[in-house]
């Protein structure tokens, strides 16, 4: 077997585990990346990108479908078609581009990549079994980086028409029915784009309101898009398996004697991901867990001494972005520098029609927190640029110190909110007040004009409402 002695190793070519690699080696410092199939990834491969891309395209057919009646801007389309094919051949062009980047990346930055399945020995050794053999790579430093997997149901496991969001972003042709089991945003993101190409869908949600993490105000909008583009949500329902008589889903709603048989083509399992902690020797490690999830502390690191964990494998929030965050920062303590992850805010997105963005603490999270709050939104109905695109559904909402006006939370919901995601952290990470947000000069006509005069109005002087 070959032997291999480095610094460092990185189990796990993810957002996280390419990042920690690239700023490794910028720094110096001698880097082995293993990845059992191709950098970038879920994120990347069969999940953040590929899905945005199906989003994409299925809402330019949704809005070339809604055409075909005269729009109120004079505009009509008739005879829209759409090769789902070219569609699939094109998402799939997107993330072999950015997979090759990746790739040119770490070898512009000398940081080797190891195509294979890695073993943990000990925390200071790992065999990799890849195309050229057995390597056994010994090094002063490990980092686990390994991601997540759809979590699956026992009652309905994935096979035949039971499906994960991997195969439900490969498949041949849009299904006639879909049912979703699961109301969170990977289940409504999938589902609001499987619906616009034109399927017939139907969401089972076991509590009683979709996007059950996220506040009711911020989703409201989104349950009324859901309604009229005709997605079917049963909350308070319960999703019992498959049926031995004709393979429906048997679902029991909330307060009913008996089950009701859905008939559909697929069944989209959405009910949260779990960490890849099986399968690569982990149990061969004295790590102290977290439940499911590798504990570690403010510079990720594990309980034993120079081997880190980074990403979802740490628990949540699973964010490609805050796994990013964590390996710049570990590969910054490997090379000798001082840091802690020790963010104001990570924010959320959920990439569902309409978007919504937040940041920061919710009301209800900053009233629990003991603060005295303010609140204060302002609705897109009374923006130009929305009024402009034809969609002023939703709002921006200011969650501040009522003491010294310090903003402890930023969200919103609404079309293309997700690009403001950036400026509501930058709020937040700066320590701004409600005065600052409300002096800066925001550029019109923007949808993020909405932030300045949410605070505006915070601050008790709305201009524009």
């Amino acid at each position: 077997m070959e032997e291999i002695v480095t610094k460092l190793i990185v189990i796990g070519g993810g957002p996280g585990g390419y990042v920690t690699a690239i700023r490794a080696s910028q720094l110096g410092v001698p880097t082995i990346l293993v990845e059992e199939t191709q950098p970038g990834g879920t994120c990347l491969n069969i999940g953040c990108i590929p899905s945005k891309a199906l989003i994409h395209v299925a809402e330019a057919y949704h809005q070339a479908r809604s055409r075909e009646a005269q729009s109120p801007f004079g505009l009509s389309v008739s005879g829209a078609q759409l090769d789902f094919g070219k569609s699939i051949a094109w998402k799939d062009g997107i993330v072999a581009r950015l997979t090759s980047g990746v790739t040119g990346l770490l070898k512009k930055y000398k940081a080797a990549l190891l195509i294979g399945r890695a073993e943990l020995i000990d925390g200071k050794t790992v065999v990799v079994q890849s195309a050229t053999g057995a390597k056994r790579i010994r090094a002063e430093h490990v980092v686990i980086a390994t991601g997540s997997r759809p979590a699956a149901l026992p009652n309905l496991p994935f096979g035949d028409k039971v499906i994960s969001s991997t195969e439900a972003l490969s498949l041949n042709g849009v299904p006639a029915s879909l049912a979703i089991v699961g109301a969170g945003y990977i289940g409504l993101e999938l589902g609001t784009a499987l619906a616009k190409l034109g399927a017939s869908v139907t969401v089972v949600e076991a509590t009683d309101k979709i996007l059950p993490t996220w506040d009711a105000e911020l989703t409201r909008p989104v349950a009324a898009r859901l309604e009229a583009l005709g997605i079917r949500v049963l909350t308070g329902a319960r999703a019992l398996g498959l049926s031995t008589k004709d393979g429906s889903l048997e679902v029991l709603e909330n307060g009913a004697v008996h089950a009701t048989a859905l008939s559909v083509d697929r069944i989209l399992v959405a009910v949260g991901r779990r960490p890849r902690t099986e399968g690569f020797g982990l149990d061969r490690l004295d790590l102290d867990m977290d439940g499911s999830f590798i504990r570690v502390d403010d510079r990720c690191m594990t309980s034993m001494r120079d081997v880190w964990a980074i990403g979802d494998v740490t628990g949540e929030p699973m964010l490609a972005h805050r796994a990013m965050a964590q390996g710049e920062m570990v590969a910054e303590l490997i090379a000798g520098r001082r840091r802690r992850f020790d963010p104001a805010a990570i924010p959320a997105v959920c990439f569902t029609d309409p978007e919504i963005v937040s940041a920061g603490l919710s009301p209800a999270d900053a009233k629990a927190a003991g603060h005295e709050v303010v609140v204060a939104t302002f609705p897109f109905v009374a923006n130009g640029r929305a009024m402009t695109q034809d969609d002023d559904a939703g709002f921006v909402r200011v969650v501040a110190n009522a003491l010294d006006e310090r903003v402890l939370g930023i969200q919103a919901v609404g079309r293309e909110v997700s690009e403001l995601s950036a400026t509501f952290g930058l709020a937040l990470e700066m320590g701004a007040r409600l005065q600052d947000i409300a002096a800066t000069i925001h550029t019109h006509p923007t949808r993020g004009e909405a932030l300045q005069e949410a605070a505006l109005r915070a601050l008790g002087h709305a201009l524009h409402l």
